[in-house]
């Protein structure tokens, strides 16, 4: 069908904000806070969290411990496994800016969370497979109805136990929990941003010897020649091998890192913007907040705002 043929196109694969959002999943995925969220999330919900990359399209909730079983059961159909590619599809499109659920067709809810580093989507968390209401007879016998219209094979009545065994969540509770995964979804831009810049014992040399480089040297005015010359590598190999390995760019990287020392400096109230701006090496106080809202989602002085309110 037409969704399958869109979702193997090669082109996709490739596409560099599809490749950085599935390093930085992958990152994410990793790292303690997220895997303690996602257990104290389904501990006290009973509902299954997942995060997936952009242009994925694929369910982050299939597989998991918690996944409901009557989405597993008609997972294994060919039509219900391209009904929720094409949720998936929907919910992707429609959750750039803010959290967003829709209903599948048998009534179940599922809900995408953005998850934005400036004004980059690179991710969403995801969470859902539940009812808003009670199930009854002449719902169940609708959805059955397509199923058989489709002529999917599948047994009716074990679908039917895990239709009426569906978790029944009220609409103020649901709403809250996806306000609570809103609020996660901004701490996990934060840090994603920090992982971003660390260094990993899976980086080549040349890019682990380039990361120290910029490290040292963030301070200066650095150059996309400079540092590739610092590695020993042409301009072209160094371009090229630096953002397979990290997913962005020299410069992107340069910014990253001092934007990162930017917001430690940025709690000493008694430094000015303007003084943390070139010691961190920006040229001016005008690229100093472009980048800085880019990759944080706030200027300087609104983070430092940010940051003394909560503290």
């Amino acid at each position: 069908m037409k969704l399958a043929n869109n979702l193997d196109k090669p082109q996709a694969a490739g596409d560099p904000a599809s490749e950085r959002s599935r390093q930085a999943t992958a990152l994410l995925e990793e790292t303690q806070i997220f895997k303690d969220y996602q257990k104290a999330f389904r501990k006290a919900t009973g509902l299954p969290l997942g995060i997936r990359p952009i242009q994925s399209y694929e369910n982050a909730l299939s597989g998991q411990a918690d996944e409901n079983e009557f989405c597993k059961l008609m997972g294994r159909t060919n039509v219900g496994c391209a009904n929720c590619l094409k949720m998936q599809e929907q919910l992707e499109q429609e959750a750039g800016l803010e959290p967003k659920s829709l209903h599948c067709f048998a009534g179940l809810c599922d809900t995408a969370v953005p998850i934005r580093v400036g004004d980059q989507l690179i991710a969403f968390l995801q969470t859902g497979q539940i009812l808003l209401h009670q199930p009854n007879e002449q719902e169940f016998s609708q959805t059955t109805k397509q199923i058989l219209k489709w002529g999917s094979e599948v047994n009716l009545k074990h679908l039917q136990e895990a239709y009426f065994n569906t978790k029944v969540l009220d609409r103020g509770q649901y709403e809250a929990m996806i306000a609570l995964l809103s609020t996660f979804a901004e701490h996990l831009a934060t840090i994603s941003n920090s992982i971003a810049v660390e260094e990993s014992d899976a980086d080549p040399m040349l890019v682990a010897n380039a990361k120290k480089y910029i490290q040292d040297r963030y301070q200066e005015q650095l150059s996309l020649d400079d540092a590739a010359k610092a590695v020993n590598a042409s301009t072209r190999h160094f371009c090229k091998v630096f953002k397979q390995a990290t997913g962005i760019t020299f410069t992107d990287y340069l910014a990253r890192v001092r934007v990162e020392k930017a917001k430690t400096m940025l709690t000493n109230l008694n430094l000015r913007v303007s003084e943390i701006a070139f010691e961190v090496g920006f040229d001016s106080i005008s690229q100093f907040n472009r980048s800085f809202k880019r990759v944080a989602g706030h200027t300087p002085t609104e983070y430092r705002r940010l940051k003394a309110r909560a503290g």
